[in-house]
């Protein structure tokens, strides 16, 4: 798409940051390619979460990884802004992937180097994110995110999806990357499991 001058238009994505505000952030695989297929890329995108949640100090509340996206329901320290967070997190799972697929020459290697030979293993940009503004949008995300795979058929049930949040929210804690607990009154949690 171009104006009429016939330069193209480039979005310019600005994030308005509510101090101390619930956010909802997806971002994508290169050309949306399903680079998040493998478990071993799957379980290192949920060890480098929770290492980054420790380092960064900003609240986790749900989480899904899929084939080709992710999404989060987070909440940043008041003195950090989130891209930062953000970056550090895509940047380690980045640069540990492409690294192992170079020593084993993987084809899909050329499908994300770009034109001047950099490797993306992220879609540029910052993503899709939005500030959520009250309980009942956190509700919908929340349930969003932990059905995401089983509207993708990829599970019949969202617990059996390994790289979400949900057994954490339905008390399952062991070995489960850990979130931090929603807000408001904790008695009003204490029968939904976060997908129903």
């Amino acid at each position: 798409m171009t104006p009429n001058d016939g330069q193209p238009i480039r979005k310019r994505m600005r994030r308005w940051e509510v101090p101390g505000g619930i956010r909802f952030v997806t971002f994508s695989c290169q050309r949306r390619l399903p680079l998040l297929g493998n478990p071993a890329i799957c379980d290192l995108f949920a060890t480098s979460l929770a290492a980054a949640r420790r380092r960064h100090g900003f609240a986790l509340y749900a989480w899904v990884v899929m084939p080709e996206h992710v999404h989060l329901l987070v909440r940043p320290r008041s003195d950090a802004r989130l891209d930062d967070a953000l970056r550090s997190l895509k940047t380690s799972i980045a640069k540990r992937v492409v690294a192992r697929w170079r020593e084993l020459g993987a084809p899909v290697l050329s499908q994300i180097t770009t034109s001047t030979g950099t490797v993306r293993f992220w879609q540029k940009g910052g993503g899709f994110d939005r500030n959520v503004r009250d309980l009942p949008e956190f509700c919908r995300e929340v349930r969003y995110i932990h059905r995401n795979p089983v509207e993708r058929e990829l599970v019949v049930e969202p617990q059996t999806w390994r790289w979400s949040s949900v057994r954490w929210w339905m008390g399952l804690r062991d070995g489960e990357v850990e979130c931090d607990p929603p807000p408001g009154d904790p008695r009003s949690w204490e029968r939904w499991k976060g997908y129903v």
